[in-house]
Order: structure tokens, then C-alpha cells, then sequence
């Protein structure tokens, strides 16, 4: 067993979690927003961190043919899943914005900044 192995499995685990408390987010957090930023991190998290540990796993397997192409594939889809879902939430969140899907908080801090002015 080498270090890209323990490393990998430990990517694997961390990814694991982040999945599980992008689900724990979307039940709990009280609104649109923070509950897409949950989904967020739940798909950051849990899809690109494993696919990067997979990568490692690969490359630390010395019985597989074809280790390097498939590090290659997790590491450039795990890339993909990086540059994509931020971009993906943000229009998701500008979306609902735009078309007054979420309501508008009871309390507004901006608009009590303004009024002591």
C-alpha cells in the first residue's frame, strides 16, 4: 500500500461527508439561497474531492492496465464538476431572484442602515 492510496481512500471519505452534510444543509437551512449553497458544497465536495481520490487510487494501483487513463478522466471530470457547478448555482440563484420565486426577508438590514442615516 503506498501514500497515494491512504490519500486517495482519505479524499474518498472527506467526499463522503460533504455529500452528507450537503444533504443535512438542504433539510435543516432555512432558505432558497442557503439551501443552494449547501447543494453546493454537497456537489463540490462530494463529486469532485472523490473523483480527484480516485485519480490517486489509480495511480497508486500497480496491477491496473490502464491506471493512467482513467487518473486522467477522474482528474479532468473532476475539474469539470469544479468550473461547472459554481457557475450552475449562480444562475440557478440569479433565476429565482430574477423571477421573485424566493420571499423577501422580514428583516432587512440594509434598509435600517439607510433609514439612520
Amino acid at each position: 500500500m503506498s501514500v497515494l492510496f491512504y490519500l486517495g481512500a482519505a479524499l474518498i471519505v472527506i467526499g463522503a461527508l460533504c455529500d452528507l452534510f450537503g444533504a443535512l444543509g438542504l433539510l435543516r437551512f432555512p432558505n432558497f439561497y442557503v439551501r443552494l449553497h449547501a447543494a453546493t458544497v454537497g456537489i463540490i465536495g462530494g463529486a469532485a474531492v472523490p473523483l480527484f481520490g480516485v485519480a490517486l487510487l489509480a495511480l497508486g494501483a500497480d496491477f491496473l492496465p490502464n491506471r493512467y487513463a482513467i487518473a486522467g478522466a477522474s482528474f479532468v471530470t473532476g475539474v469539470t464538476v469544479l468550473l461547472a457547478s459554481p457557475a450552475g448555482s449562480h444562475a440557478l440563484a440569479y433565476a429565482a431572484h430574477k423571477a421573485k420565486l424566493v420571499q423577501r426577508p422580514e428583516i432587512d438590514h440594509l434598509a435600517e442602515v439607510r433609514d439612520d442615516d
